[in-house]
């Protein structure tokens, strides 16, 4: 690489003139596993970024449009996140003339609307709405034709564009969700569109996260009720995507509304019944996977666990603690033995155990010092003897293992049998 200062001048200006295939091969080479072509490509990349960066974001954005490389336009979009990112230490937003400020924005939703490739365009998706939310909170019209084009987007008949508004409006929640609170009513009937069951699985996630994440921007309970009725259609999301075969689109889903237990436990408490006994059926099905199944469980955990927003709330429904309890015993059943290994010169704690067994035994804890020992220790102590008397060894070790593991919760009541 040049290393005399007008050289690095002409690379740049050849680099960032008309023929983009110069920045093309840039790209490519900051993507070389060449430590020496990937280090010098880094620290071209680095002048063009110092000396040009208007036209070095103008460039990888023209490059959205026109590389037929798939690879270049994925790298191009994750370029220009970093440098469109408020908090990373490379955004260039401020350096930007009013003119290149217009026309990156056109570019990228233009982009962002004729990317084929599904996975750029979620990359895209994360440009946009990292960009967006570096400039529309100190200014909502910073963006004039943002928001007015998701909306459009939103209820368009193609899934693809479905998909691209409300993967935006999720990220934008958290930051711009106050501005939004005028088109509060718009927001509900398009989530409730969304999440209908005639709607494609990717656009129903989609509009599952938006929703989710508008829920916990909101401040006003007043305002959170009003998405009240969009819950069924959550959880019908999941249940569907179980009755699909859709077993990846249901872990989205689960990890979607665990969040919403960890933070908004009392949107659920109305429904709270149809909703926990929904889990637990997920939680009980064996043919599912286990990470499935994990999840489902890992969302009641969560809801129980949520004292401080909802105090009381799992403590209320006895039936389901006790259906959960027997859950995680039956977890603990998933333990493997060898004889061999009771002759073992070297001793390994974690033998035999299982993924099953290790969430059990965590999820055991969590439960007891969430709800407390005057909720589990009844529980406990109907179902541990049945354990305790069977005849196969599995049984008695898995209730000594829960006995362990609920004594930290359960230390104030006593006796536990």
């Amino acid at each position: 690489m040049a290393t005399d200062p007008s050289q690095k001048e002409a690379q740049v200006a050849l680099i960032l003139g008309p023929d983009s295939t110069h920045l093309e091969s840039l790209i490519s080479h900051l993507m070389s596993s060449c430590n020496e072509q990937r280090s010098q490509a880094e620290s071209l990349f680095n002048v063009c970024k110092q000396t040009r960066p208007e036209s070095l974001l103008l460039m990888l954005a023209h490059l959205l449009h026109t590389a037929p490389n798939p690879e270049t336009r994925t790298m191009s979009a994750i370029l220009l996140r970093r440098h469109l990112t408020r908090h990373h230490d490379s955004f260039l937003w401020p350096l930007l003339s009013p003119a290149a400020r217009s026309s990156l924005h056109s570019l990228l939703l233009s982009s962002l609307q004729q990317e084929p490739v599904k996975s750029i365009a979620k990359k895209l998706c994360d440009t946009v709405s990292e960009l967006a939310a570096a400039i529309l909170p100190d200014d909502p019209n910073a963006w004039p034709n943002l928001l007015p084009l998701l909306f459009q987007w939103v209820t368009s008949p193609e899934p693809r564009l479905q998909e691209i508004s409300l993967l935006i409006f999720a990220q934008l929640a958290h930051y711009i969700g106050q501005t939004l609170l005028p088109q509060l009513s718009t927001l509900h009937s398009v989530f409730l569109r969304c999440l209908h069951s005639s709607t494609p699985s990717d656009v129903r996630i989609a509009a599952l996260a938006a929703s989710i994440n508008f829920i916990q921007c909101l401040t006003s309970s007043s305002d959170r009720d009003r998405f009240q009725d969009l819950l069924p259609l959550m959880m019908q999301t999941l249940t569907e995507a179980l009755n699909s075969g859709q077993e990846a689109v249901a872990q989205e889903a689960l990890e979607l509304l665990i969040e919403l237990a960890g933070t908004e436990p009392r949107f659920l408490r109305r429904q709270i019944v149809d909703v926990v006994g929904s889990m637990l059926q997920v939680a009980e099905a064996e043919a599912l996977e286990e990470g499935t199944r994990h999840l489902a469980i890992e969302f009641v955990v969560t809801l129980a666990e949520a004292r401080e927003r909802a105090p009381g709330m799992m403590r209320k429904l006895p039936q389901f603690v006790r259906k959960l309890f027997g859950v995680l015993l039956n977890l603990l059943l998933d333990i493997k033995d060898d004889p061999a290994w009771h002759a073992a010169v070297d001793e390994d704690e974690d033998a035999g155990e299982t993924s099953n067994y290790g969430f059990g035994q965590e999820c055991l804890d969590r439960l007891s010092i969430s709800l407390g020992g005057n909720t589990i220790v009844p529980v406990a102590s109907e179902l541990l003897p049945t354990y305790l008397s069977a005849p196969e060894w599995e049984k008695h070790h898995a209730a000594l293992i829960a006995l362990a593991q609920i004594a930290e919760g359960c230390s104030k009541v006593y006796p536990l049998a």
